[in-house]
């Protein structure tokens, strides 16, 4: 095994071990961490669906966004990097990139309204939100970077 694919299988490892970090998350930690909170406010608190729908919709974006960068690691492995699958799979990682963003704006959107209604601080939350949205848009510009020289190989290749 060479360098190159010795650090294609690490990777590959990690974005495994990521992937069930994430599938643990939604799978477990969610909804223990609702089931206190229902217990910690009876009487139908219903302000917590919202944000559990916005969690989960991360945590699927999120999902289907390492299954990506695993195929795309595949296809680096077969020596495919410049191919259109290549291609293709940074086109997706973007646009569950995007989808990420939306989910975490409804998620801030979402702690403004509920801690209007309940008169809390939420300050703390949204910043975790705010640095989310940063972290994606790092990687969402990383991609593009990756993007646009592939998409100018793969033209001129055909021409």
């Amino acid at each position: 095994m060479n360098v190159k694919q010795g650090s294609v299988t690490f990777l590959k490892v990690v974005v495994f071990l990521v992937g069930i970090a994430v599938f643990a998350l939604c799978i477990y930690w969610m909804p223990v961490l609702t089931i206190k909170d229902l217990k910690a406010h009876p009487g139908g608190d219903y302000t917590l669906y919202p944000l559990l729908v916005c969690a989960y919709g991360v945590c699927i974006t999120f999902s289907i966004a390492l299954f990506q960068v695993y195929k795309l690691l595949t296809y680096i492995g077969r020596d495919n990097a410049f191919s259109e699958l290549a291609l293709t799979s940074l086109k997706r990682i973007k646009k569950c990139a995007f989808t990420a963003i939306f989910f975490l704006l409804l998620m801030i959107i979402s702690l403004k309204v509920i801690s209007a209604i309940n008169e809390d601080d939420a300050a703390g939350p949204i910043s975790i939100c705010l640095m989310g949205i940063l972290a994606t848009c790092i990687i969402t510009a990383i991609v593009d970077v990756l993007q646009k020289p592939l998409k100018h190989f793969l033209d001129e290749k055909l021409v």
